[in-house]
């Protein structure tokens, strides 16, 4: 891993974040419209989004006090040299239906949560992935590895896990611009 690519995802992060923000723009309509074939409505997919995020985010938080602990008795810079950041295979997971993934039912929507409470969630959630980030500025995310069943990628490290983080929803802004278009077109006949 090159020490440039933490800047790197908290940019990403970053900007992650604020096109998910701005989705809570659109009319209420436009949000609460129901594809066709079943699927979610764009709250809905925001609402995953922020559920999601909360179980990756104690991983994250676990797998950086781990991080920290086995800081004394490791060589870090050697550990940065040699650790590797697959971010083609963490790309994929930023494509929607690039792979196939049962997500577990505690992360499908229930449409219960209040969308200012959602938004204030969602925005809460990508502040706290900056500060994890400034928990481990140097590379001692490598120090740990977390298991991620999603897309078969393994074991992979906290920043690896923070960049999942960002790519999961990038994964939903591309599902939630589909329903977009469907909902522009059905209200233009």
């Amino acid at each position: 891993m090159d020490k440039a690519e933490i800047p790197e995802i908290r940019e990403f992060l970053e900007d992650v974040s604020i096109r998910l923000d701005n989705w809570f723009n659109l009319k209420s309509d436009q949000k609460a419209y129901k594809p066709e074939n079943g699927g979610w409505s764009i709250i809905e997919i925001l609402e995953h989004v922020a559920l999601t995020n909360q179980y990756l985010m104690i991983l994250i938080d676990k797998g950086i006090k781990k991080s920290l602990n086995k800081l004394e008795d490791a060589d870090l810079e050697e550990e940065v040299r040699d650790s590797n950041f697959d971010k083609d295979r963490l790309d994929e997971v930023g494509i929607h239906k690039s792979f196939t993934w049962i997500r577990p039912e505690h992360m499908e929507p229930t449409g219960n949560i209040d969308e200012l409470e959602l938004r204030r969630k969602l925005s809460g959630q990508f502040t706290t992935c900056q500060e994890n980030i400034d928990r481990i500025p140097n590379g001692e995310g490598v120090l740990h590895r977390i298991k991620m069943s999603v897309n078969d990628l393994g074991k992979i490290t906290v920043y690896e896990y923070l960049y999942f983080l960002g790519k999961h929803a990038e994964r939903h802004i591309q599902q939630m611009e589909k329903v977009k278009r469907e909902y522009e077109r059905s209200t233009t006949i």
